[in-house]
């Protein structure tokens, strides 16, 4: 089992930037697809951005945020740029064993970090 820690969220005013930071434990990191997953009060949680080879995002962050991994020291990050009060929400990082794009649901993602808080005022 991959151990996942997230870091960088806090509060940020609408237009801001924030870089959220995902360390993952184990050898094996170039072999995974990388994840990012966010989940507002009240709402299920919803794909942000994923990246193997090449990245994926979902068309309400495209443009705005940014997916990248650093192999060697087994990090992604999540830079966030332009952020609204609909990023609001508690993002997660997660790990898949394989460098295909998968589907863009949590349950195509095997591990997971604890979840840090990104609150965007306005």
């Amino acid at each position: 089992q991959v151990q996942l820690v997230e870091s960088g969220g806090g509060l940020v005013q609408a237009g801001g930037s924030l870089t959220l930071s995902c360390v993952a434990s184990g050898p094996t990191f170039n072999s995974y697809t990388l994840g990012w997953f966010r989940q507002a009060p009240w709402k299920e949680r919803e794909f942000v951005a994923a990246i193997s080879w090449v990245a994926d995002y979902a068309d309400s962050v495209k443009g705005r945020f940014r997916i990248t991994r650093h192999n060697a020291n087994n990090t992604q990050r999540l830079q966030m740029n332009s952020l609204k009060s609909e990023d609001t929400a508690v993002y997660y990082c997660a790990v898949r064993l394989g460098l295909m794009i998968p589907p863009r649901t949590p349950a195509a993602f095997g591990s997971w970090g604890q979840g840090t808080q990104v609150t965007v005022s306005s």
